[in-house]
């Protein structure tokens, strides 16, 4: 089901707040899943014809709010389609709330990986909407059948965001379960862990999307993490050559802010060249000739804008800042 706009609907599948995984967690949730069930479990399921009776309401809805979009002269059309519309997002929340027992069930498939309850069945519940909102009733199949994929897809796309310091694609996640599968099952049957080798003639996959994947497989180490008796730390073992001193780094800081302030007081076309020619916008500098086809003038031109604008300014040091 698809249109270029539709009614709103009171279900909202997304929880805004993701907690870590930890013993009051597991209590919060398990009792926020206990009294979530109780909410969920007295309402009516649907027959398949009561699911073609609601898609098809569903689907009517679409199309009423799509024309009523584009708008509608008559009165009495414009109200009936209104109707139409609000009948077809009350169907569709209907439609919603008549499966939430089929996103548990495939949820609980997934418990004890890491992730809340709640966390999964909130994932599964968008992967619901969307079956809802794309299920053809014209096919003739259950929708339970449409919509299992992609409750589980949703799921699989939920715990590899938040199983993940770093996220990676969720093609990608899989492929790398994939292997890692494969890479147990060989562990097993050869009796020692495989090789890049082994990996390789068992996946038929070229040796370097192996090892891309399995690069995916290492978790980042915390620069936090203690080294040798606690007393420091891994960052302190690494260097960037390019940042500089505290001393170096405000000294810089302030230039800037200078700089920035004395441009102010040049007219619009003065501090876009200076800007250019000296890479003030965090880009890098610009030769006469550079500037000159950037506004459209000649290189002596540009030249005689910068000396004049340098002038206004009327400040010793900032032309030694600019030159440094």
């Amino acid at each position: 089901m698809s249109a270029e706009s539709q009614a709103p609907t009171t279900f909202s599948p997304i929880s805004p707040v993701r907690t870590p995984v930890n013993a009051r967690n597991r209590r919060d949730s398990a009792d926020a899943f206990s009294d979530y069930l109780r909410r969920i479990g007295h309402g009516p399921l649907l027959s398949a014809a009561d699911e073609v009776t609601v898609a098809r309401r569903i689907e009517v809805g679409l199309f009423a709010t799509g024309k009523l979009a584009h708008g509608v002269d008559d009165p009495e059309l414009s109200r009936e389609l209104a109707w139409l519309g609000h009948d077809g997002a009350r169907a569709k929340n209907d439609f919603i709330e008549a499966n939430l027992r089929l996103v548990v069930s495939i949820a609980k498939r997934y418990s004890g990986r890491g992730t809340l309850i709640m966390d999964l069945v909130q994932d599964g519940n968008i992967g619901l909407v969307h079956a809802v909102e794309k299920f053809d009733f014209t096919t003739g199949y259950k929708f339970s059948t449409y919509a299992t994929w992609s409750i589980r897809q949703a799921i699989h796309r939920g715990v590899a965001d938040k199983s993940r310091m770093i996220r990676i694609p969720v093609h990608t996640a899989e492929e790398l379960n994939k292997i890692k599968r494969i890479r147990r099952d060989l562990a097993t049957s050869l009796g020692r862990e495989p090789t890049i080798t082994d990996l390789v003639a068992a996946t038929q996959l070229p040796p370097k999307e192996v090892s891309r994947l399995l690069d995916y497989d290492r978790e980042p180490i915390s620069l936090d993490m203690p080294i040798g008796d606690g007393v420091g730390d891994i960052s302190e073992l690494i260097q960037d050559g390019d940042l500089p001193e505290p001393e170096e780094y405000a000294t810089l800081t302030l230039r800037r802010a200078d700089i920035t302030f004395q441009l102010r007081q040049l007219p619009p076309r003065e501090q876009a060249i200076l800007t250019a020619r000296f890479g003030l916008d965090g880009g890098e500098p610009h030769t006469l000739e550079q500037v000159a086809a950037l506004q459209g003038v000649t290189r002596e031109r540009v030249r005689q804008i910068e000396k004049r604008a340098l002038a206004l300014l009327r400040v010793p040091r900032l032309e030694q800042y600019l030159y440094d």
